[in-house]
């Protein structure tokens, strides 16, 4: 088989695969960015509103009503309320252990679990390009070979072919590592905000528990 011939169908196979490592590399970029905004409540003062309502069901004991309004909301601070009021018998430190165990397990292991693929295609991307670079090198060097007359334009196809895929391997992860850096931000705001609302919320339980126990 000729090696030009063999040369242009691989071109063909690294500007596919470098189509769908862009395509796959924006969707999870779009399904991680979205999952942190339905996990995260969007700022402290919205996730304080709530917690005000909770503590009021909870110290007064309307623990019905504070499940009916943490199972309506999926995100990550009010399943975990709603978590703790489930399993409330089993105790402050258990329940504190449980919630924050849950929150590692199901919310930011599932994000982490989900941006390991961006990464992925952060690496494979310049990866794939760089193969194209040096199958377009080959091919230069492989006309080369053929003899003398050999004309410039045919050399420059070959060299821009591998320009192009090194190009295009770039501009794939590039934007991607502007992505993640932005998402890991959120992620770490998430954590934050769950954090100071986990602590509230286990101080209004550690407040019931004191007074169920002076009871």
């Amino acid at each position: 088989m000729d090696f030009s011939a063999v040369t242009t169908f691989v071109g063909y196979l690294i500007y596919g695969a470098l189509a769908a490592i862009a395509l796959w590399g924006a969707f999870c970029v779009i399904v991680v960015w979205r999952r942190v905004g339905q996990t995260s409540y969007s700022s402290e003062e919205e996730q304080e509103q709530f917690l005000d309502t909770l503590d009021d069901h909870l110290i007064a004991g309307e623990f019905e009503e504070a499940t009916k309004m943490c199972d309506q909301d999926d995100r990550a601070m009010s399943q975990l309320g709603l978590l703790a009021i489930i399993n409330r018998d089993m105790g402050y430190r258990k329940i504190r252990t449980l919630i924050t165990d849950r929150f590692q397990r199901d919310v930011l292991s599932d994000l982490e679990f989900r941006l390991s693929w961006v990464y992925t295609v952060i690496k494979s991307a310049p990866m794939v390009g760089l193969l194209g670079t040096v199958m377009g090198m080959m091919g230069a060097f492989q006309k080369l070979t053929q003899g003398s007359n050999i004309e410039p334009t045919q050399l420059a196809e070959d060299i821009s072919f591998a320009l192009i895929t090194t190009a295009c391997g770039l501009a794939i992860a590039i934007p991607l590592v502007l992505s993640t850096a932005s998402i890991n931000v959120r992620i770490r705001k998430l954590e934050d905000l769950v954090g100071v609302g986990m602590t509230r919320l286990m101080e209004t339980f550690k407040a019931i528990s004191t007074d169920q126990t002076k009871r």
